[in-house]
């Protein structure tokens, strides 16, 4: 099975954490983003996260390694989304990959006014 990455970046120096590594905060935020745009797709409007659940840290990537997070639908509520990141470092010169984080993330889906809306199920 084929799967194509939601977001695709490259963790620069300004990623990292005091220590050197890239920041487990920039890998969840990646994964929030990459989240997001598939809701705003899959909803046709705005939503918000209310949740993450389950976020771990299996592996660690370098500076200038390349990562793609991929998103999966777990659940379709009436208003809400629930949705697996798992997030893949490649190596920068190489092809090596490493699962560097994944988690479980809640979204709402709201109207203009910001109230909570039905999401189709198409």
């Amino acid at each position: 099975m084929s799967r194509e990455a939601v977001i695709r970046v490259t963790a620069m120096p300004a990623d990292t954490n005091p220590y050197g590594g890239v920041f487990g905060g920039w890998l969840m935020g990646q994964m929030g983003l990459a989240c997001g745009s598939f809701v705003s797709r899959r909803t046709k409007g705005k939503a918000l996260l209310v949740a993450a659940d389950a976020v771990r840290f299996p592996g660690k990537m370098a500076v200038g390694d390349e990562l793609s997070v991929y998103v999966d639908l777990l659940k379709q509520g009436r208003t809400s989304l629930r949705l697996k990141a798992e997030a893949i470092a490649r190596q920068r010169d190489g092809d090596g990959e490493t699962v560097v984080a994944e988690g479980e993330f809640t979204f709402v889906a709201l109207d203009e006014a910001g109230k909570p809306r039905e999401v189709s199920s198409d």
